[in-house]
């Protein structure tokens, strides 16, 4: 063999052995799951979308499981059934972390990687959490109302209490309106994952007259800002102030109305995509044991990612609408 050749043929095996290597790392037996609630909501179709492209680029299988209302305790179960086929890892966002925090610590005993995404669980063993800072996503939207009251008025909030991300941003919400003493919070309202009741709730508001009048309704989770603007947009109502969460087409419409006033935009595509492939790393780079790294100052871990939040009005609405309505009718 001429020296040539020697040449051309090491040079074709360095640049190919790295590809090969790379395939071989991956099998599809890796699965790795996603757990969520309320999943038919089109938020946890961003998610699970990019959860699974980044399964395709590796190569392993991936699963979205959940129930498809807000039902914690049915979160609960499908965990348990999940950390019992000893998946490769898991991503939850978590409903209820009094309920969960004993079963993440269960399957990290076990030697399963949990990451937690959009919703946090901090009190458990889990590796770290991937998500909006959600206490920066409530001062953002707090902000926001208290220069469109001009720092004066009631305001109501649509939430699902004990929901650790949703408490978070409506935390964020009250610090800022704390500098606010014009600015009164006069009711939190429960819709136990219904937007339905929300709807319901919101005729009650506009109702409400005098000193009572409520002059801003604060929805904290991505589905009840659309229904609560239908009202607004059915009665002809145009003196509140309506704020929503997320970026579904529903909702991006009615900002372009000007029904909602603004909605904070989160990037669950990138939680999905992004805990994927931290999970996968974890499973092929194992660290032993697994365990609660949260006071430890040399964890392999970083305690959190933040993925960020933008605040979207009808300066930028157009923008971002023919993108998410692209992604939701896929």
């Amino acid at each position: 063999m001429s020296m040539f050749s020697r040449r051309v043929i090491f040079t074709l095996l360095a640049f190919v052995l790295p590809f090969l290597s790379g395939c071989t790392r991956h099998r599809k037996g890796e699965r790795y799951y996603l757990i969520a609630t309320n999943i038919g909501l089109p938020y946890w179709k961003t998610a699970a979308d990019g959860f699974q492209k980044a399964g395709l680029e590796y190569g392993v299988s991936t699963d979205v499981r959940g129930p498809m209302k807000f039902d914690p305790q049915a979160e609960v179960e499908e965990f348990r059934k999940v950390v019992a086929l000893k998946p490769a890892g898991i991503l939850v966002s978590v409903a209820s972390s009094q309920l969960m925090a004993p079963e993440i610590d269960s399957a990290i005993a076990a030697g399963i990687p949990v990451i937690t995404m959009d919703s946090d669980s901090p009190e458990s063993k889990r590796l770290y959490f991937i998500g909006t800072n959600n206490l920066v996503a409530g001062q953002l939207g707090g902000h926001r109302v208290a220069a469109q009251l001009n720092g004066k008025g009631n305001v109501v909030f649509i939430t699902n209490p004990g929901q650790p991300n949703l408490d978070e941003r409506l935390k964020g919400y009250k610090d800022v309106f704390s500098a606010y003493p014009g600015i009164k919070v006069v009711d939190v309202f429960d819709m136990h994952g219904d937007s339905g009741t929300a709807m319901d709730k919101a005729t009650e508001y506009l109702a409400r007259k005098g000193a009572d009048k409520v002059d801003a309704i604060v929805c904290l989770e991505s589905a009840s800002a659309k229904d609560v603007g239908e009202v607004l947009k059915r009665t002809n109502t145009k003196d509140r102030l309506l704020v929503g969460m997320d970026v579904q087409v529903g909702t991006l419409l009615l900002v372009k109305d000007g029904v909602v006033d603004s909605t904070i935009s989160q990037r669950p595509y990138t939680m999905g995509f992004l805990g994927l492939k931290a999970l996968d790393d974890i499973h092929h780079y194992p660290v032993k044991p697994l365990g609660d790294y949260g006071l430890d100052p040399f964890a392999p871990f970083p305690a959190s990612i933040d993925t960020g939040v933008s605040l979207v009005d009808k300066s930028n609405v157009d923008a971002l609408l023919d993108r998410v309505r692209a992604v939701e009718l896929q």
